[in-house]
């Protein structure tokens, strides 16, 4: 689960070192790297893991914050959480996964809109939109949110995990392709010892008890 430590979840990058750094307005100097690493950025992480990741919006998600925010596989979102795409009324573009995120997310021309105006959604214009889950009370968050992690948890993990990683995938693959890659994710599930503990808890009606194995 993914949350800000303070009253909001995110700020966003800082764009004074960010200034700085690139020399930016007469300040630093050093220019750009000459390469450009991001095999270990958070937002890439986010999306390579193949544990289920679910974001607990408490308050806004600016820039970088609204990327990592869209990063995440569910998000739930409390009613003054926010969704900033301050983005182009900085001066940069979404530069964490925003411009791939967005637009499957809730299609070309809404994200169109969204990321080019620079608009700041709130949590019930996110939630019409598909991009949080649900929308809960301030008070109630971190207590729905851990009740959504908690359920998806009490399920078989490989399976889970195998769910997600099949999900990423199909977002690159055409159909047969795909299917074909799914049934080779089932294969190890069928040997393992929690798809027997899941078809014996369902004949014996039963609460299943999964070990991850």
């Amino acid at each position: 689960m993914l949350t800000g430590a303070g009253r909001g979840f995110c700020a966003g990058l800082d764009l004074q070192d960010a200034a700085a750094g690139t020399g930016i307005g007469g300040a630093g100097g050093g220019g750009m790297a000459a390469t450009l690493d991001l095999r270990d950025a958070p937002p890439t992480v986010l999306h390579g893991i193949d544990t289920p990741t679910v974001c607990a919006l408490n308050g806004g998600a600016a820039g970088y914050g609204m990327d990592l925010a869209l990063g995440c596989d569910i998000r739930v979102a409390a009613e003054s959480g926010k969704l900033a795409a301050a983005f182009t009324r900085r001066g940069v573009l979404p530069e964490s996964g925003g411009t791939w995120l967005l637009p499957r997310l809730v299609g070309w021309a809404k994200a169109a809109e969204i990321i080019f105006t620079g608009r700041t959604l709130s949590a019930e214009q996110c939630l019409e939109l598909g991009l949080v889950n649900q929308v809960v009370p301030d008070d109630l968050l971190m207590k729905e949110t851990l009740a959504l992690a908690e359920e998806i948890a009490s399920n078989a993990p490989l399976a889970v995990q195998a769910s997600k990683r099949m999900m990423r995938m199909g977002l690159a693959e055409q159909f047969d392709d795909h299917v074909h890659h799914v049934f080779l994710q089932l294969l190890p599930l069928f040997g393992s010892q929690d798809f027997r503990e899941g078809m014996a808890s369902f004949l014996e009606k039963r609460e299943p008890k999964f070990q991850g194995k």
